[in-house]
């Protein structure tokens, strides 16, 4: 579960990223963030993952409290939360394969549990037949797909897509957009960051919108006419 309760984030004095923001996402939930450029959906991620701390009010995620957490929690808070970024972020001299099992082995895995594991969550993306290539042999879609994957495959609770389909063209959108969804119908909490105004109406689910720091309506499905990007 994330939960935020009265979350003031400031960077300098004057100068407040987030200005009091109260947001609940329970366990297995699907949501959107949208807001425009500046509004404060950046800090909400580096909030969730530790990267920083609230100024004031309480971050609690998957049971761990991110305004106390000892630096040496933060890699166990973050292996139950999955980041999938718009870039995304692939090593391009590593194969498919061994993209995926550098994550698990950066925690420690017994090659064992790689084997099992990998094949099993590049099947669910998709990209079982392109295992031995590598990133720069993929389509954009696909290495989204091989993105997600890395964010999967250690089996996070909870997994923050940050603009997923920003690279992408629509069709390939409305593809990762559906394996997301996927995802999170096997009990995955799913939480996408997106400017995709078309993409959040056509999925229909929570829309939590963000401006200028604070949250402006959380409610299901679609935009309002004042949170247009």
């Amino acid at each position: 579960m994330i939960e935020f309760t009265d979350v003031v984030k400031s960077y300098s004095v004057g100068n407040r990223a987030l200005k009091g923001v109260s947001m609940q996402i329970e366990d297995g939930e699907f949501a959107f963030l949208v807001g425009p450029s500046g509004s404060g959906k950046s800090t909400i991620i580096k909030l969730i993952t530790g990267e920083l701390k609230p100024t004031s009010g309480t971050v609690h995620v998957n049971g761990y409290s991110l305004e106390r957490i000892r630096k040496r929690e933060i890699p166990y808070l973050r292996r139950t939360v999955g980041i999938v970024f718009q870039d995304f972020r692939l090593i391009q001299n590593k194969t498919v394969y061994e993209n995926v099992a550098f994550v698990m082995r950066a925690i420690g895995a017994k090659e064992r549990e790689i084997r099992e594991r990998v094949p099993y969550v590049l099947n669910l993306v998709g990209l079982d037949t392109k295992s031995r290539r590598h990133p720069g042999e993929l389509s954009g879609g696909e290495q989204q797909r091989l993105a997600i994957a890395r964010a999967l495959v250690n089996n996070p609770s909870t997994i923050i897509a940050d603009e997923p389909t920003g690279n992408l063209d629509p069709a390939r959108s409305l593809e990762i957009m559906s394996l997301l969804m996927e995802i999170n119908n096997l009990g995955t909490t799913m939480l996408v960051v997106t400017h995709a105004k078309d993409l959040v109406e056509h999925f229909h689910k929570r829309v939590i919108a963000i401006d200028d720091g604070l949250i402006i309506s959380d409610r299901m499905g679609g935009y309002n006419a004042h949170e247009d990007q």
